[in-house]
């Protein structure tokens, strides 16, 4: 006996572990993982909300946004990152009223998608599988990218020798690190890491101070200065623009704020939204602005390995970033490994054999057998690990998530939600139903376009060879 894919239960008030309820609650300070009574009302804060969101966006995305601009020129790239901002927000408030329409303080992606498409609920989980897998693959070559240099710096500092060979190898950092990485991912509850927080605002802070600093006061032993043009648009920005869709992502952890928010009202979520956003737009324009200006248009795709690790300044900025993508890295698999096990369903999931399992799968996270626990995690890993340890290109990972999986839960999946939920109803606003569908058809046009070309960009090479 099955239950339609994604199906919610309707209970109004259920024991769950609260910190394992999204990708990101462990990373955004969610409470631990003992297993408390989950009320009707919200307990989080404004403020909280917003913080939380906030650190949700803000990620290694940011890392690109240089190279973003110097493909478009200062006022385009300042224009496409506002733009991308604000349609990013514009889903997120679709989203927001689909989740007022789910159950009460229950609203989720499975939710939602059974009140609209439930056949279709598996391709939504294999699009935020997509997305997750790419951003852990980003995190693998950030690490590979960075530490080789943080090793140099601190040798420089500590000791007159020269660092170990092995150390300069940013491939076998990474295999060093996976001996860290693997068991950590496979734990099902992640609470454990919510303290990280503190380190991404620290590494997102001091990133920002070092592109304003090294602006006004370069360091020794930086790249020459390309080219700076106000406005000059590069085949490369068809490429880099996804990379700022994605940069804004954060449609996934849009519902549990939703739920835990006290007196969750339209208002309240448009203040969390636009705040939220804000600040991350911001934070982006500052570090493209300052970057791009640094470097000119021979700034790479990872800003923060532009920079001279020799400086102790540097060394401590790039450990940060290292640290924070870290311990980010779990948190990417877990949910990935949870839309896997939906997707391997075929669309169909077992009747839970409790109300607490039929609760928990209605979070997405029901519990799945140790075997495919262990296999679904273990192929994850491995596939990551080797496309990270031959791929360096950070800019062309960012993209394809960009153009696929971000894509996906951030335009396409708002709007066709919201449409569903309105198009029949009469107090809805035919307007903001015919934008929601707007935003879905532009979510599709980036989607196929993006993902076409950047396929020629790879396909092209040895094509031509």
């Amino acid at each position: 006996m099955v239950r339609p894919y994604g199906a919610a239960a309707n209970h109004d008030e259920v024991d769950h572990p609260v910190g394992g309820e999204n990708e990101s609650s462990a990373l955004l300070g969610g409470v631990s993982g003992a297993r408390v009574k989950h009320k009707q009302d919200g307990h989080a804060t404004l403020s909280s909300s917003v913080g939380n969101l906030a650190n949700t966006i803000i990620g290694s995305g940011m890392l690109t946004f240089p190279l973003a601009m110097a493909s478009a020129g200062i006022i385009p790239g300042m224009i496409t990152c506002l733009f991308s901002g604000s349609v990013a927000a514009f889903g997120l408030y679709l989203l927001s009223h689909a989740a007022a329409k789910a159950p009460h303080r229950k609203a989720s992606f499975f939710a939602v998608a059974n009140m609209t498409f439930p056949k279709a609920a598996v391709f939504f989980d294999a699009a935020i599988a997509i997305k997750c897998f790419g951003v852990s693959i980003s995190y693998l070559i950030i690490i590979k990218g960075l530490m080789p240099g943080v090793v140099k710096s601190l040798y420089h500092d500590l000791s007159s020798s020269n660092p170990p060979d092995w150390t300069l190898s940013g491939h076998n950092w990474i295999t060093v690190f996976m001996l860290i990485l693997i068991p950590l991912s496979f734990l099902r509850n992640l609470h454990s890491l919510r303290h990280t927080s503190y380190v991404a605002l620290f590494a997102v802070a001091y990133l920002v101070l070092i592109v304003i600093v090294c602006y006004f006061r370069p360091l020794d032993g930086m790249p020459e200065k390309g080219e700076i043009a106000w406005a000059h648009i590069t085949p490369n920005f068809i490429s880099t623009f996804p990379v700022q869709v994605f940069a804004f992502t954060c449609a996934q952890n849009l519902f549990p704020i939703f739920n835990e928010l006290s007196s969750n009202t339209q208002r309240r979520m448009d203040i969390v939204v636009g705040s939220s956003i804000g600040a991350a737009t911001l934070t982006y324009e500052v570090i493209a602005v300052f970057g791009y200006l640094t470097f000119g248009n021979k700034v790479g795709a990872n800003i923060i390995a532009m920079y001279p690790s020799t400086s102790l300044f540097i060394a401590v900025g790039q450990l940060a970033i290292v640290i924070l993508v870290l311990f980010s890295y779990p948190l990417q698999v877990h949910p990935c490994r949870n839309c896997l096990d939906k997707v391997f369903h075929g669309g169909e999931v077992p009747k839970p054999d409790s109300e607490e399992e039929e609760l928990d799968e209605a979070h997405g996270s029901s519990d799945m057998t140790p075997l495919k626990h262990a296999l679904l995690t273990a192929g994850i890993i491995a596939s990551g690990f080797t496309i990270a340890y031959f791929v360096d290109d950070l800019q062309m990972v960012l993209s394809f998530v960009g153009s696929t999986g971000s894509t996906t839960i951030s335009f396409i999946l708002p709007g066709l939600f919201y449409w569903k939920l309105t198009h029949n109803d009469p107090t809805a606003s035919k307007a903001l139903t015919r934008a929601s569908i707007a935003l879905a058809a532009y979510g599709v046009f980036i989607f196929i376009f993006c993902l076409s070309f950047n396929i020629y960009q790879v396909v092209k090479p040895h094509a031509s060879g």
